[in-house]
């Protein structure tokens, strides 16, 4: 694997620390640093931002020139060819589906929608204005309660069945914690649908009035869950990873990957661009916010633009744009908020400073606007990336378990008290 070697020599000392340097199919080539720990050194790089925590081939990122692959493939090409399912067999399985694979696939997940009787009576026994999150990711981790048929982590056919359940079951508690947070009763699955069909005819139906789907937003959806189906050693991918390497059951991994979603800096990110929309309130304020913007003794910053790892553009934001454009075109919608973020989108594009700045809309800016026109309030935004990222967490969980690995024990600088006596 490693056909050259890095030096490391420490200032006063004559003996040199041999590395090997591992080169992958593509990206930077990394420095193997485990020999340091044999003579008493760790590195320290807060951030992980040139640390790679594990190998994979699942998912690649060029962030410098606006590449994403999954199993080779990018993301462009499986948005305008392919859907959810198929790319979710393609992340859990290396390979697209022959054609009975697809059929096969797409009917195991179709009957395991349901959930247990008994998880509408655990979501009962959240309060009546509980975020979905917390219902989300307290349910999914309830869940490992309901199927120990399939809990041996060791073998290869109940991880993939875990996978499918999770896969499958997702839309069905996204819908069910919506439907609690606005007080209506929950609706079940139709296997006549589309896996994006199904969640909108969940989310949206009473028992009252059946409303047939409207294609354009189901075809919208689907690519919002395909567009956020993985993206690497993210946080909450490395926070399951993590959870996995101690032998953690799946509903458990797949609970803590949903806890570091939540946070506003990852998955909360197309939540933060509605409540700037809203702090920015009229159009007639949006000059007055890209100059706070542009000011950098202004602590204000303009949410759903740039990216940390997309330096140049993020491809996936190319064809939310594109989606975006068709679902306000076909809902008609007139909402001051959409009109204050197609400026703020067209400001963008035009203006010099972001331009220089490579501050483009990202993929959090379009999906936010895209789930607000669909009349889906912001606290289900984390909820349903949620539901799309389940099936990037579950196959490099599965990966991880398909290969030698050891306990995740991260190192420290320490910089407390040294060794001291009690008082007295």
């Amino acid at each position: 694997m490693s056909d050259r070697k890095a030096f490391l020599t420490l200032e006063g000392s004559d003996a040199a620390i041999e590395l090997p340097v591992y080169s992958g199919t593509a990206g930077q080539d990394v420095v193997n640093i485990a020999p340091m720990a044999s003579n008493n050194l760790f590195t320290f790089d807060p951030g992980f931002t040139a640390t790679a925590s594990c190998e994979s081939k699942i998912t690649y990122i060029d962030g410098a020139n606006g590449v994403l692959l999954h199993r080779g493939y990018p993301i462009e090409q499986l948005a305008e060819k392919s859907d959810f399912l198929e790319t979710c067999f393609l992340l859990l399985n290396g390979e697209l589906p022959d054609a009975e694979e697809k059929k096969q696939f797409y009917n195991t997940i179709t009957y395991h929608t349901m959930v247990s009787r008994s998880i509408e009576l655990f979501l009962n026994g959240f309060r009546y204005d509980a975020h979905p999150m917390a219902i989300m990711c307290g349910s999914v981790g309830a869940m490992s309660s309901f199927y120990h048929d399939s809990l041996d982590i060791s073998n290869p056919e109940h991880r993939m069945i875990s996978a499918h359940r999770l896969i499958a079951k997702m839309p069905t508690l996204a819908a069910m914690c919506y439907k609690h947070y606005i007080g209506q009763p929950y609706i079940y699955p139709d296997n006549s649908l589309s896996y994006s069909e199904n969640f909108l005819h969940m989310m949206f139906n009473t028992p009252c009035e059946h409303k047939e789907v409207n294609p354009i937003l189901a075809r919208a959806m689907d690519r919002i869950f395909l567009l956020h189906a993985d993206h690497e050693q993210n946080a909450s991918t490395s926070t399951v990873r993590l959870a996995g390497s101690s032998g953690a059951n799946p509903f458990a991994c797949i609970a803590a990957g949903i806890a570091a979603l939540w946070g506003p800096a990852h998955g909360g990110a197309n939540e933060a661009v509605l409540t700037m929309l809203e702090q920015i309130g009229d159009e007639s304020r949006i000059d007055e916010f890209v100059a706070r913007a542009k000011d950098k003794n202004d602590p204000f910053r303009l949410m759903g633009f740039g990216h940390r790892v997309y330096k140049n553009f993020d491809p996936r934001a190319t064809i939310m744009k594109q989606t975006c454009d068709e679902v306000l075109e076909a809902l008609g919608v007139e909402d001051p908020l959409l009109k204050i973020a197609k400026r703020l989108e067209q400001i963008a594009l035009e203006d010099e400073y972001f331009i220089q700045k490579k501050l483009y809309p990202n993929v959090d800016f379009y999906s936010g606007i895209i789930l607000k026109a669909m009349g889906i309030p912001v606290e289900m935004f984390t909820v349903i990336f949620a539901t799309g990222r389940t099936v990037g967490w579950i196959a490099h969980w599965n990966e991880m378990l398909s290969n030698a690995y050891k306990i995740g024990r991260p190192r420290q600088l320490y910089t407390g008290a040294p060794k001291r006596d009690y008082p007295g």
